[in-house]
């Protein structure tokens, strides 16, 4: 405790504002818990970036440790690249307090002599992407917590290519921001330097996604009925011009939820895979016999799709289901347009359904899959430079259409979602009805996500535990089957269980192990990159030999997951 207090008390010196002292001065003196969770640790810059609670100390988000962040990419930017015409763009989000950071990152930047494309106010975060590449910059920085809860806030970085940090250059920036100490920090902007963007920026932007997002001319648009709602977000801003530009003329928004707030008050979750958080739009897409519901994170990557299911009732899709229609989408474009030549692949990740991988593979496409995380499919773009990506996506609900953005991109995936929605309707069929054909030919793949949250320092030492114990003591057999490898991502090797034999994992080490059974299951466990939880990823497949038997097979992978879950201890 001592340690935490020293800590502390080194944030009462001049380098801090008084705001910020007297409120670890209160800590000091009132809370000594919650004083010990704000020093217990630094708050990491990751290879993404940073994401936690806002207040004071080194374990929060707040200009200090914001500032030190943007001290370290500013030395590096300078170290790197030199220190001629360098440029960065930076967005933020509707957060509490994100527009204030986004002043002060773009203070520290313009205090190191580097040019500064500065939203004028909240956009998306696949339109700051968009922006690195439009405006020629060096790199990008978005405040952003995502579909945190509203305590949270974050900063992410991305490089030239419009991509988040990979290797090499994630871990040259944490080096250099592990090496600061908070005096080093020059909050003295050049203001001069700093240049306020906006609309000039969003036409190009929602241009090039109506560009990208919609692929047959004759699509009867007019027909299709949407509800979209951007709880509370930055969609907001794109999304409905994005609709209107691509000719949807019937659009109804969830009006409660239309307006940016950072408290999110309709809604638990700002979350658009919890079902909750879309029930207003869900409902009113009950009401007046809509075809398709949207919801949009607040940041607006992330993308929760609702349609119609067999009996009329509107449904909420996971993001597998959602990739996969969309992956098979833009395939059959590419193979009606005779662009299909083995010059292409699709994007995934270990932990997103591998149905995916046998899709593509029917159209003699390969599909690439990287770590969890979009900034790994941005990477596939940089590292195979002779391939084109049609479209990428992971379970989360993301999704990438093409390599205009370089990260998940909710804009042109809502688009996308409503050109197939369209489309199938006029041929007499649906979203979800393509969803099911894709089962009746490449099988019926069912997952299913668990997320334990584990809080504080004593959470972070019990999920190292959980996943420690699972390293030791591995599963042998799942509901009945045996196991027959086990992927380490952190040891990078792959075992058969059943030979013994042992290969190499060939991508950048992470804390993930996955477990194949005999008959295609399939359970993943990784902690959380931007949340104290740990993530149990669970997928099962089956035939389904006709579209009448999609229930009856539906519910027997769903018992068979729920007995996975039993087995594990996990309920």
């Amino acid at each position: 405790m001592m340690d935490i207090v020293q800590k502390a008390n080194d944030w009462l010196t001049e380098t801090f504002d008084n705001e910020t002292k007297e409120e670890v001065k209160a800590l000091l003196t009132e809370d000594p818990k919650d004083l010990e969770d704000r020093f217990y640790k630094d708050l990491e810059f990751g290879t993404g970036g940073m994401r936690g609670t806002m207040g004071a100390g080194t374990n929060r988000i707040n200009k200090y440790t914001l500032g030190k962040a943007t001290q370290g990419l500013a030395n590096y930017l300078l170290q790197t690249k030199g220190d001629t015409n360098l440029k960065v763009a930076i967005a933020f989000d509707c957060r509490h307090n994100s527009k204030k950071f986004a002043k002060v990152v773009a203070d520290v930047l313009s205090a190191n002599h580097i040019r500064v494309f500065l939203f004028e106010d909240l956009r998306p975060t696949p339109e700051l992407s968009f922006a690195v590449r439009h405006l020629n910059c060096d790199a990008g920085i978005v405040l952003t917590a995502s579909h945190n809860p509203p305590e949270y806030n974050g900063y992410k970085v991305y490089w030239t290519d419009g991509g988040q940090i990979v290797p090499p250059q994630d871990s040259g920036i944490i080096s250099e921001v592990n090496a600061l100490e908070y005096s080093e920090i020059n909050f003295d902007a050049n203001e001069n330097l700093i240049t306020v963007v906006g609309k000039e920026v969003d036409e190009v932007f929602t241009d090039a996604s109506v560009a990208n997002g919609t692929l047959y001319s004759d699509i009867d648009r007019d027909n299709l009925k949407i509800v979209f709602t951007s709880l509370h977000g930055t969609s907001i801003m794109s999304i409905p011009e994005t609709l209107r530009k691509a000719g949807y003329t019937d659009v109804h928004i969830i009006e409660e939820q239309r307006e940016p707030n950072g408290d999110f008050p309709t809604v638990k979750s700002p979350n658009p895979e919890e079902p909750e958080a879309l029930q207003m739009a869900t409902d009113l897409a009950s009401q007046i016999d809509a075809d398709i519901v949207v919801g949009t994170d607040p940041d607006c990557d992330r993308l929760g799709v609702a349609v119609k299911d067999q009996d009329g009732n509107i449904k909420l899709l996971n993001g597998n289901q959602t990739m996969v229609v969309m992956t098979k989408f833009l395939l059959d474009k590419w193979k009606e347009s005779g662009k299909i030549n083995g010059k292409q692949f699709v994007g995934s990740t270990i932990v997103s359904t591998e149905l995916v991988n046998a899709l593509a593979d029917s159209y003699d496409v390969e599909t690439k899959v990287g770590l969890t995380g979009f900034k790994w499919i941005a990477k596939m773009i940089k590292d195979y430079p002779e391939l084109e990506l049609i479209g990428g996506g992971e379970e989360s609900f993301g999704y990438m259409v093409g390599d205009f953005v370089r990260d998940k991109d909710a804009v042109t995936a809502t688009l996308l979602a409503c050109e197939i929605a369209a489309y199938a309707k006029q041929n007499g069929s649906s979203f979800y009805e393509e969803l099911l054909k894709i089962y009746t030919t490449y099988g019926f793949y069912k997952e299913h996500l668990i997320s334990i949250t584990k809080k504080g320092k004593e959470g972070a030492e019990e999920i190292r535990k959980m996943l420690s114990d699972m390293r030791s003591n591995p599963l042998t057999t799942i509901d009945g089957e045996k196991v027959v490898t086990l992927s380490d991502y952190q040891e990078s090797t792959q075992k058969n269980i059943i030979t013994g034999e042992v290969t190499t994992i060939d991508l950048p080490k992470s804390n993930v192990l996955i477990y194949h059974t005999e008959n295609g299951s399939r359970i993943a466990a990784r902690p959380s990159g931007t949340e104290p939880k740990i993530k149990f990823y669970f997928s099962v497949n089956s035939t389904l030999d006709d579209v009448s038997n999609t229930k009856s097979v539906e519910a027997e992978l769903d018992a068979k997951i729920q007995r996975i879950i039993k087995e594990m201890n996990l309920n």
